[in-house]
């Protein structure tokens, strides 16, 4: 047995301490649609506080398109809304043959309410034989 004892502060690095990905320069994005002033830029580089938000109410996409394969190890979203009352829902799904196929790994639902609850933070790592939920 390979035994190891780590501080209990290293178990998970808050996201702002992380090496993100570049998004700007690996992947391609797609989305259904966005506002002019919250465009998808806003919501995936760093720096940016305005975040993503779609032109229209309904289900939406966002796509990341990899140039090459890339090794995930942590995943990091935040939605916010302080607005409406409402049920949010998100998938992650994932293909590792071009998009001709998804596999999804997550499946989350959950209620904003402007009088309380009006942010969510989901924080995910990778493990052998899935993906947890860090939170």
């Amino acid at each position: 047995m390979l035994k190891r004892i780590i501080g209990q502060d290293t178990q998970y690095e808050s996201a702002s301490n992380q090496n993100w990905l570049n998004l700007d320069l690996l992947a391609q994005v797609e989305v259904t649609s966005e506002e002019p002033a919250h465009p998808i830029e806003s919501g995936s580089l760093p720096g940016s506080d305005t975040g993503w938000r779609a032109a229209q109410s309904g289900p939406q996409t966002v796509r990341l398109r990899f140039d090459q394969p890339q090794k995930i190890r942590r995943m990091h979203l935040e939605f916010h809304e302080a607005e409406s009352e409402r049920t949010q829902q998100f998938v992650l799904r994932w293909s590792s043959n071009g998009g001709q196929s998804y596999r999804e790994i997550v499946r989350q639902q959950f209620n904003f309410s402007p009088a309380g609850t009006t942010s969510e933070c989901e924080d995910y790592t990778v493990e052998l034989d899935g993906v947890t939920n860090s939170n």
